[in-house]
């Protein structure tokens, strides 16, 4: 389909999604998760063709996690779409409500932003996800996915569309962009006529590319060079189970830990309780002189998983197994540190100093700042909000997990009795 009637068509449905009262979208949402689940075996099939094609093409490991589905994935995007269902539908909700001196009632209602469009990379999971949150706000959505996730976009779309149908509900309230010609992404990104926001969610390029070429509104979401910063009295048990689930867990994802920061008092008690996880998971170390030394002296990494780190790490996002480490002197130092080198995405001190949490909670510039926890929570999951349609690293509207408010907008709604200005 030709991208400006695709843009119509949305901008049409987008009227139309607007209207939808809450007792219907949640319905439609409930049908759609059953369908997901029905046609899970259809969906894997064609994930399989994405996932040979990435094998071939060479995809890094970390990516071919993020484009690989199976049951148990499928299964948590159903319930992600049923937490969003059940949550509280912001749209027509009114606040602020005064009366003027005058007589006139001025208030705020929250209302859909109309058509959102969504560029991103081999990620089928955020095909579910943006469609969902938009579609509860009374959103339309359009799709651009990345080549590499195309037959199992198009598979999820089908399914969700045909959902609609059935509850008697416009298919276009989500529609997928197929052509993979990087001009017709351009075009998107232009289609102001249509597209009211545009939301890129990927790599820092992909980011980039958006942010400077769109004539659409942006929302920004970031890549996350995320720390863990270890403080001299940390708890060194927690501080390893921490970093082991926050760098392992999933390598390919945002909210993974790229870099550590270990007080320099701390750091000959840390490393020979971290070389273990990062020998068993094949973790490569890129560690500045200190913590080179304090490795070296431990011993126990296998062959060429220890070396001396270079400037270009403290501000790299691996998206595999590597890290970074650097000591500091100080929180003081630290603090700087991170703040200059991260993403303004996740960031966690493990400390058992409140003074030290209190100042990092309230220094750090990012969008989720934690004490004693890993950075894999930065989620909107789990967050509460059902699903996320990506984490927005900027300031403006938005910031952090994206859930059901940040895809809305506001208008003045006033009451009055035949007032008349003077």
């Amino acid at each position: 389909m030709e991208l400006k009637e695709i843009g119509r068509r949305a901008k049409e449905v987008s009227r139309q999604t607007g209207k939808l009262g809450t007792d219907a979208k949640n319905h439609a949402l409930r049908a759609v998760a059953e369908a997901l689940l029905t046609h899970a075996d259809q969906i894997l099939a064609e994930n399989q063709k994405d996932l040979v094609k990435g094998r071939e093409n060479g995809m890094a490991e970390g990516l071919l996690d993020r484009l690989m589905l199976d049951k148990e994935r499928i299964g948590q995007m159903a319930k992600g779409v049923l937490q969003v269902a059940d949550l509280e539908d912001p749209i027509g909700e009114v606040r602020a409500m005064k009366r003027r001196p005058n007589g006139l009632m001025i208030g705020e209602m929250r209302v859909p932003l109309g058509v959102v469009g969504m560029i991103y990379e081999a990620r089928p999971n955020v095909t579910v996800d943006a469609f969902c949150l938009c579609f509860k706000t009374g959103n339309a959505v359009i799709l651009k996915g990345g080549s590499d996730a195309l037959c199992s976009n198009a598979a999820l779309v089908a399914v969700i569309r045909d959902a609609l149908a059935a509850e008697g509900i416009p298919k276009d309230a989500v529609q997928l962009i197929t052509d993979p010609d990087r001009e017709t992404t351009t075009a998107f990104m232009r289609l102001n006529e249509y597209v009211d926001v545009l939301i890129p969610r990927g790599g820092a390029g992909l980011i980039r590319t958006v942010v400077e070429r769109a004539t659409v509104p942006v929302i920004e979401t970031g890549t996350g060079n995320c720390h863990i910063y270890v403080d001299e009295s940390a708890d060194l048990k927690m501080a390893v189970e921490i970093i082991e689930n926050a760098k392992t867990q999933r390598i390919g994802v945002c909210n993974a830990c790229e870099s550590l920061v270990i007080h320099r008092n701390a750091a000959d008690r840390l490393i020979p309780l971290l070389i273990p996880v990062f020998a068993k998971h094949r973790v490569e170390l890129r560690a500045d002189e200190a913590i080179y030394a304090a490795a070296e002296k431990t011993g126990g990494m296998p062959e060429g998983l220890l070396c001396p780190a270079a400037e270009a790490d403290w501000g790299t996002e691996y998206l595999d197994y590597v890290i970074s480490a650097k000591t500091t002197a100080s929180i003081d130092e630290a603090i700087a540190h991170i703040n200059r080198y991260n993403t303004g995405h996740s960031e966690t001190i493990v400390t058992q100093d409140y003074a030290n949490a209190q100042r990092f909670l309230g220094e750090i510039d990012a969008a989720c700042v934690y004490v004693n926890a890993s950075t894999r929570f930065s989620d909107g999951f789990e967050f509460g909000f059902g699903a996320e349609i990506g984490i927005s690293t900027q300031k403006l509207h938005a910031r952090g997990p994206m859930g059901l408010p940040a895809l809305t907008s506001t208008k003045y709604i006033i009451y009055g009795n035949g007032q008349i200005r003077g």
